[in-house]
């Protein structure tokens, strides 16, 4: 916990608020005290200035660190790519592990998708190694990044958030880009008709058409919910269980702080957790990876159940 006087309900709320970035109004206020005379693009400073931003604003911290481990992911699969095609020598190290992840990836693919797609495969890799990748950030300790941001910046109160799988704006982002590549490709297999068909004729449907009248509304409403379900819970699945082990994480450091009788166990604690968290980070991304598939396999499904 910081040397500064700080309570721990302050502690918490410090380390769960994002690095937020938008347009505040005139007026603005911040702790109950006006800071701008008139509108301005800024970071925010507290959790009322984040409010006072609106939609429009921009998580700094989940955006840069997600695209950073993003172009790590990237770069480290290229060079083992461009290694293993100019290397006819038995693979070690590293290059061992990634063919070990493609082919876990590509047998679980071929598991659960059965019609033909270039994009499927390397869109599973990406969803399970980026998310692994985002999650493990949660093993990191819970003030180090928070407090080299705070030396590097200057400001030692600056919002640091470094696992972008606890906003659920990026978890949310991902599962609805997921949710746009399923609508995409129902349509393009079954064409909008058949796409207009699966919602309105499932899962009731009647020989006779007049019938059908009264059913076709029911199905709709049905069929929508059931649709428009899949993202939310994909998103929010992720963003819950890993806020909830970051919130372990903080309740643990804080009792670091709270005397030396508390302070070995929660060392035990803490490497108690991080060993049990190694599990969830990498269930819960093999969960969304494996639910992307799903979701695009019934997108390919053109059979007819009526």
């Amino acid at each position: 916990m910081s040397a500064e006087a700080q309570t721990s309900s302050e502690y918490i709320l410090h380390h769960l608020t994002n690095m937020t970035y938008g347009k505040l109004p005139a007026g603005a206020y911040c702790d109950g005290a006006q800071v701008l005379a008139r509108e301005s693009w800024t970071l925010a400073h507290c959790d009322e200035q984040i409010q006072q931003m609106g939609f429009f604003a921009i998580h700094l911290d989940s955006m840069g660190w997600a695209i950073a481990l993003g172009l790590v992911f990237s770069f480290l699969f290229a060079r083992v790519a461009r290694k293993a095609a100019t290397n006819s020598g038995a693979p070690t190290g590293l290059q061992n592990i990634i063919e070990m992840i493609i082919e876990f990836v590509d047998g679980t693919v071929n598991d659960i998708f059965h019609q033909k797609n270039r994009l499927i495969a390397p869109m599973a890799l990406t969803i399970f190694v980026w998310i692994f990748m985002m999650n493990l950030m949660d093993l990191l300790p819970v003030d180090w990044l928070p407090q080299a941001a705070g030396i590097l910046s200057g400001n030692s109160h600056i919002f640091m958030k470094v696992v972008p799988t606890t906003d659920p704006n990026v978890t949310l982002g991902m599962s609805f880009t997921v949710f746009g590549l399923m609508l995409f490709f129902s349509i393009k297999e079954k064409g909008l008709i058949g796409f207009i068909k699966e919602l309105t004729l499932h899962p009731f449907h009647a020989p006779k058409w007049y019938v059908n009248v009264f059913l076709v509304p029911i199905n709709l409403v049905l069929e929508t919910v059931s649709l428009i379900a899949k993202p939310i819970s994909l998103g929010l699945r992720l963003f819950g269980n890993m806020y909830a082990g970051e919130m372990i994480f903080i309740l643990i450091a804080i009792m670091f702080g709270a005397g030396m009788f508390l302070f070995p166990l929660a060392g035990v604690l803490q490497w108690a957790w991080a060993v049990f968290h190694i599990l969830i980070i990498t269930l819960q991304a093999f969960v969304f990876m494996v639910l992307t598939i799903v979701y695009m396999a019934m997108a390919h499904d053109v059979s007819e159940e009526h």
